[in-house]
């Protein structure tokens, strides 16, 4: 058996080891997350435990907005589709708790370290592909090089990590030479990197970091931040819009899309907007308590067949605000709000400047691009979210 100092030191290992994993393999992390949850279910300490999780506003944010999906089975008459949006948020239930009483403040680097470690791998692949060194692989194109997950995933992982980069340089300042040369080296290669790729929202997410970490190097001092940001944000967005293929065509696509709607519905973005003027008419039926946890697909059929019968049917509106609203309505969307406003309460809290800077950063960057996506049902994003959310809002001074 396990005393309780090993079995820490092996908590601490595992949660490193989940970290490089995270945004490289579903399989290997869910192997990790299920060790991990197994060895907390039963090594004791279950009123430690259990009030480090009831004293967390947070943590109860996050069970009463899972326990919101179990309550809309009650109104549900796809019980399987429910069961499966359920078992898709269980991370608000379990794991996001179960990390929040592992994680310790001396280990913080250790975790950030592995992530990134991971990253830099997967750019360095993504590279490979790209200057056709080696065949693309897994989800890897010559023209879009993500192998390890979708661009979907990939561009908002990655503005994350360059954030984590460019707030070590920028802000923090504690790093020594060859250090610093590497880091800023790292931050141009994955500002590189996110426009090699085709994923939309993470470069959204990427332009609206930086405006973020602008306005962190300068306190919030609103005058010089808003400057700066004016001339930073579209000289960058010009660089990449005249040097990536890409990215030139990405937006040329959405401006297209989106000014002729009515000739380009069945584009990608054209089936969002769709997705939600159609959703739309759900949640006006039904504001206050959706339509049940597992009634979307079903309810957005029958809007569908009568509105826009020309396009796909949909599980999904591509938007996470509009998709809980459809599902639960008010009662649904209130606590999963409410987990970001105590994210953003606790972040100002923080004596530590960068666990005060990401600690906002984070919700502020997943309330964007969630317009555009269920950023918080796919797997990587999801696990990129509550892990990073596990340290950045624990109170490590009271235990």
């Amino acid at each position: 058996m396990f005393n309780n100092i090993n079995l820490d030191k092996f908590y601490q290992s595992l949660l490193i080891v989940l970290a490089f994993l995270m945004p490289l393999t579903v399989f290997g992390a869910n192997v990790v997350i299920t060790i991990i949850c197994l060895v907390w279910l039963f090594s004791g300490n279950y009123k430690s435990k259990l009030n480090q999780i009831i004293s967390s506003k947070l943590m109860l944010a996050s069970i009463i907005f899972f326990s919101i999906h179990i309550l809309g089975l009650l109104w549900t008459e796809n019980i399987a589709w429910g069961f499966h949006i359920v078992h898709k948020m269980w991370y608000f239930l379990l794991l996001f708790p179960i990390l929040f009483t592992l994680v310790k403040k001396e280990y913080i680097n250790f975790y950030i370290s592995a992530f990134l470690l991971a990253i830099s791998l997967t750019e360095i692949l993504s590279y490979l592909v790209w200057f056709e060194i080696i065949n693309p692989f897994k989800n890897a194109t010559v023209f879009n090089p993500t192998p390890f997950m979708s661009h979907i995933s990939y561009n908002p992982i990655l503005a994350f990590a360059a954030y984590l980069v460019l707030h070590r340089i920028l802000i923090i300042r504690d790093l020594g030479k060859l250090k610093l040369y590497f880091y800023i080296f790292f931050a141009f290669s994955m500002s590189v990197n996110m426009f090699i790729t085709g994923g939309r929202a993470g470069q959204v997410m990427f332009f609206a970091m930086l405006i973020i970490l602008i306005y962190q190097i300068f306190h919030f001092a609103k005058i010089k931040a808003f400057f700066l940001s004016f001339f930073l944000i579209p000289l960058a967005f010009l660089i990449a819009y005249q040097s990536s293929t890409i990215f030139n065509i990405r937006v040329n696509d959405a401006y297209h899309n989106i000014a002729r709607y009515v000739d380009h519905k069945d584009s990608p973005v054209g089936l969002r907007i769709a997705f939600t003027i159609n959703s739309w008419e759900l949640i006006k039926d039904n504001p206050l308590i959706g339509v049940g946890t597992g009634d979307f697909p079903n309810e957005y059929k029958k809007i569908n067949e009568i509105n826009t019968p020309k396009l796909p049917n949909s599980e999904n509106p591509h938007n996470m605000y509009v998709l809980i609203l459809a599902q639960l309505g008010l009662l649904g969307l209130v606590p999963f709000l409410s987990i970001f406003y105590y994210q953003i309460k606790l972040s100002f809290k923080s004596s530590s400047r960068f666990i005060r800077d990401t600690g906002i950063t984070l919700p502020l960057l997943f309330l964007l691009i969630m317009w555009s996506d269920s950023y918080l049902l796919g797997h990587f994003t999801s696990l990129v979210f509550i892990f990073f959310s596990s340290f950045l809002y624990k109170d490590f001074e009271n235990p």
